[in-house]
This record gives C-alpha cells, sequence and structure tokens, in this order.
C-alpha cells in the first residue's frame, strides 16, 4: 500500500503572534488616520469647499482608498518595513540600557563597600514642603538621626529642627525662592528674633534657594547665622562640602588660628 507523501508547502509560515509587534501596529496606524482625519478637517475649513467640490473630493479619496487596496501587499511590506526599523530603534536603546544597569551591578558587585552615589537634586524645582523634607534628609544622612520638619503656621521661624552628632541644637529655616528672589535682611532679622531666644538653636541656619542679598549677609555674620545659598547648598547634597554645622566649629577655629598668628 503506498503511504503519501505530504507535500510541504512552499508558503513561508505564518510568524508568531507578537503583542509588541500588534500593539505598535494599532498605535501606527491610529496615528496615521488621526494625522489624515486633522489634515483633511484643516483644508476643508480653509477652502471653503462648495457641495459639488465635497462630492469630487469625496469621489477623489474613494479612489485613493480603492487603489491602496488594490496595492495592500505593497503597502503592508512597506509598513512591515517601517515597524521593523522602528522596533530595531527601540531594541537598540533597550540593549543600551541593559548593559549600563549591568555595567552599574558590576561595578555594584566588585566594589561592594562603595557607598551609592545619590541622583542629584534640583532644590529650585521642589514645591516648599518638598523642599523642607529634602533639608531634612540631608540632615539625617549627615547624622541628625532625629530631624524633622516642623514648619508650618505658628512655626516662628523653624522649618527644621534637629540635634548634631556631637548633641548641638540645630535649627535651620528653609526659603524656596525662585531665581531672581533673593533672601533679605529683613528676613534675617525676623529669623535671628526667634532661633535663639525662642528655639534654643546651637547652630543657626538659613537655606535658600535664589540666595541672599548682602545686607542678609552682613546681618547674618554679625549674629552667627549660616547662611546656604544654591551652590553651598550643592556642594553639601552632593557630598563636596562638610555639613553646615561642622562649618560652624571649623569657622572659630580658623578665626582663633588667625588671631594667634597675628602682630
Amino acid at each position: 500500500m503506498a503511504i503519501p507523501i505530504r507535500r510541504r508547502s512552499t508558503r513561508k509560515r505564518r510568524a508568531s503572534f507578537d503583542l509588541r509587534r500588534t500593539t505598535f501596529g494599532f498605535a501606527l496606524c491610529a496615528l496615521i488616520l488621526a494625522a489624515g482625519g486633522m489634515a483633511l478637517r484643516a483644508v476643508w475649513r480653509g477652502a471653503g469647499l462648495p457641495p459639488v467640490a465635497a462630492v469630487v473630493a469625496a469621489v477623489l479619496a474613494l479612489a485613493a482608498a480603492c487603489v491602496v487596496l488594490r496595492r495592500r501587499h505593497r503597502a503592508r511590506r512597506v509598513a512591515a518595513a517601517v515597524a521593523d526599523t522602528a522596533y530595531g530603534i527601540v531594541d537598540a536603546g533597550l540593549a543600551e540600557l541593559d548593559a549600563a544597569a549591568a555595567a552599574r551591578a558590576q561595578a555594584r558587585a566588585e566594589a561592594p563597600d562603595l557607598p551609592e552615589v545619590a541622583e542629584p537634586v534640583d532644590h529650585a524645582e521642589l514645591d516648599p514642603y518638598a523642599f523642607e523634607e529634602a533639608v531634612a534628609e540631608l540632615c539625617r544622612r549627615d547624622g541628625c538621626a532625629d530631624a524633622e520638619v516642623v514648619g508650618g503656621a505658628g512655626d516662628l521661624g523653624a522649618d527644621v529642627l534637629a540635634t548634631t552628632p556631637d548633641g548641638r541644637r540645630l535649627v535651620v529655616q528653609c526659603k524656596r525662592y525662585g531665581p531672581y528672589s533673593r533672601v533679605g535682611s529683613q528676613d534675617l532679622q525676623r529669623f535671628g528674633g526667634t532661633c535663639y531666644a525662642v528655639h534654643e538653636a546651637d547652630v543657626a541656619l538659613v537655606v535658600s534657594t535664589g540666595g541672599f542679598t548682602e545686607p542678609a549677609l552682613d546681618y547674618a555674620e554679625q549674629c552667627a547665622i549660616l547662611c546656604y545659598g544654591p551652590e553651598e547648598l550643592t556642594a553639601w547634597s552632593e557630598g563636596g562640602a562638610p555639613p553646615p554645622w561642622e562649618a560652624a566649629v571649623a569657622a572659630p577655629a580658623e578665626q582663633d588660628a588667625v588671631g594667634l598668628s597675628g602682630p
């Protein structure tokens, strides 16, 4: 009995279903349809076509659609080529991201004792409350475990309260200003009237994203108030400068050294 031999089909096997490609295809079609509709709407309104011209335009559009349908195989090939190119770009970008993540993971594995490098924070983009939280987090990061945000109605100038690692009381006022707004002397005078007498500060600090006026800096120097503008804040947050309470200790020591070396 002869056994029939199944002939291999010369047609290519249908590709397996790919959810990502299908989603991309629908999104691409929707984008093309939306763009085409908006373009036709703009042409229609701009030209102010009469009814006869509208009928002619509709017939031409229908004819164009028929031509496209007759040549749908070529259109499919073009669409597939465009989709493959787009996927190639996306896949290349994902591959670069994966390679960078693998490199970071390998670096952490080879040097596990190295601290994590925090992403830089643009404090000027934060809202006032988030800015206060960011300053409190900087204090906690550098050893003030009890740092907390206390700003609000009736705070009497204190936005963040903390205890430094050596036991001193830190009182911070946060000024989230724009790039063209600076803290003036009146603001410093109000803070100077409460930071020591009311909050019993050992270290008084004002942090501003907009900087300080010269009169404000003069007053702060007289009252031993530390002023951190955008540059000082960036250096502190990125680890390029010691915490403010350490700077408050270093400044008198430097002044004493200058006095001892003088005539």
